[in-house]
Formats: structure tokens, C-alpha cells, sequence
């Protein structure tokens, strides 16, 4: 199965990312295991940390960073959504 398209993504604190598919999920996403070596380290700097944006099947940062798309859905959290709560927007 082929991973959804990510619609937006939300940095939050404690290097966690909301991620919103288009298939409507909505999933909780922690890079903090990702922030390894002087590359993926950039991450850890909070201002770069909330410059990610969505690229295609997963997410990116200014110098290239991302998340493979099987980890970033397989991995996150799944949020429930109740009533009309809304689209995440970036």
C-alpha cells in the first residue's frame, strides 16, 4: 500500500510533529529519534525545527531533512477527530 499524500503539518513542542493526510487522518509524529548526527542534528534547533512543511508523501525541512513516508504514517500516533473539528492548515 502506498503511502497518503501529506496535506499539512503542524510543528509542536517537544520535537512533535502533527501530521494531516489526505485521506482526512490526522496523526502525532516524533522526530525526536531522528536527531542524530550534524545533518538531522539541525533539527534540534527550535526555529529550523518549525520551518518543516509538506512535500508530496511526507515532510521536509529547508535543507532537505525528511521523514520516509512508510515512517511517518506507519509510525505516527492516529488522532480521533470528533463532530466538525475542522482542517489542519498550514
Amino acid at each position: 500500500m502506498s503511502t497518503p499524500t501529506v496535506t499539512a503539518v503542524i510543528p509542536l513542542g517537544r520535537k512533535r510533529i502533527l501530521v494531516a493526510f489526505a485521506t482526512g487522518e490526522a496523526k502525532l509524529f516524533n522526530v525526536s529519534p531522528y536527531m542524530k548526527g550534524s545533518w538531522y542534528g539541525k533539527l534540534a534547533g527550535e526555529e529550523y525545527f518549525r520551518r518543516v512543511q509538506p512535500s508530496g508523501r511526507t515532510v521536509v525541512w529547508p535543507d532537505g531533512q525528511d521523514i520516509a513516508p512508510h515512517e511517518l504514517y506507519e509510525s505516527g500516533i492516529a488522532l480521533i477527530c470528533t463532530q466538525n473539528s475542522g482542517h489542519i492548515k498550514n
